[in-house]
């Protein structure tokens, strides 16, 4: 073989083996990336966890199914991260109440949900049925539901105490709060006793009507004043205001207390003649005026800090009668005015336009 011969076979080797190198290294780093494009085909872009805003509830953290075939992969169970708690958890026990200024018997109970009748008649010690007699600093006892809050005497029976307050025996036994033994229904002298549903009669502290001579509104005759003006039956506001500030009109408070401040003006209501001007306490009325209409109504302002009108003055609808004030038992200046008729108290709302 000669020397040409020789170097040209050399040369073919190596290009043979170098050619099967590059082969063998391209298909290695070919089948590397084909295995690592199939991995993110199959496995989905991982998404972040969501983050809840400062205002908003946490977010709920979606957990996947565990040991359950593909079948049933899309049941899905959630953990809540924040614990709901009822709003409105049942109360069964009374509570204290220290009165603030500016509070009313009407308020106290919208605020607590029962009425103002239940707020009154648990708290007759310290308010003896008169809403006006609350007081700042005054602490009340609020019952859990409406009806009477009872301190059990002795002698008392379920069917006594449920007669008197016009309740039912077994309203009494099963509230839960009475915590009463149905097996053995016995109620210890000195207990305190929901009694729901219960009511009873209040204790009246008025201002008796005062009718001029035949009037029509009142059965009494006791006032000695002659005829006068006689009202329309149309009623104006006895203030400029048109708003309550204190109590509504209900059983335990037969007026509306009309937002009115310390000197504010005070206006008769319809024409009428006066029958009582008259200061002092007037079972916590304070300075009061009444102006008989002589068509069977009669009104009432209480608490004023000035009487402008005397006994026996004819007034007409909407003059000047005296000014508002804090007189009697009030807490804080205001008009405490009413209308009754023919002697009967009936809601100012019902005449005011």
């Amino acid at each position: 073989m000669s020397k040409l011969t020789f170097a040209l076979k050399n040369n073919l080797f190596n290009i043979i083996s170098w050619g099967i190198t590059f082969a063998l290294a391209a298909g290695l780093i070919g089948g590397a990336w084909t295995w690592k494009q199939s991995r993110s085909a199959t496995s989905p872009a991982r998404e972040p966890v969501p983050t809840a805003a400062p205002d908003e509830d946490p977010p709920q953290v979606v957990m996947p199914a565990l040991g359950v075939s593909e079948a049933f992969s899309s049941i899905q169970r959630a953990i809540q991260l924040k614990t709901n708690i009822p709003a409105d958890k049942p109360r069964y026990k009374p509570v204290e109440y220290r009165v603030s200024r500016g509070d009313s018997v009407f308020a106290i109970s919208e605020e607590f949900k029962l009425t103002p009748e239940t707020v009154l008649w648990a708290n007759y010690d310290v308010l003896q049925d008169d809403p006006h007699s609350l007081k700042p600093g005054m602490v009340l006892e609020i019952p859990p539901t409406d009806g009477i809050y009872y301190q059990w005497k002795e002698n008392d029976t379920l069917e006594k105490v449920a007669n008197e307050f016009k309740a039912n025996i077994d309203d009494i036994l099963n509230y839960p709060g009475n915590d009463i033994d149905l097996t053995n229904p016995k109620v210890d002298s000195g207990s305190w006793v929901m009694i729901p549903g219960g009511e009873r009669e209040f204790v009246q502290w008025l201002v008796p009507t005062v009718a001029r001579g035949s009037s029509g509104t009142s059965s009494t005759s006791q006032s000695s004043c002659p005829g006068g003006a006689v009202g329309s039956g149309g009623f104006v506001w006895p203030a400029d205001a048109h708003t309550l500030s204190g109590n509504d009109y209900w059983s335990g408070h037969l007026g509306i207390d009309i937002a009115a401040g310390e000197g504010a003006p005070v206006y008769a209501a319809d024409s009428g003649v006066v029958t009582m001007a008259q200061g002092g306490d007037n079972y916590g009325y304070g300075n009061v005026i009444q102006i008989d209409h002589g068509n069977g109504y009669s009104t009432l302002y209480a608490h004023l800090s000035v009487i402008g009108v005397s006994v026996c003055t004819s007034v007409s609808a909407g003059q000047w009668i005296g000014a508002a004030g804090n007189t009697g038992n009030s807490q804080g200046a205001h008009l405490h005015f009413e209308v009754r008729q023919n002697g009967g108290f009936i809601n100012p709302w019902f005449v005011l336009p």
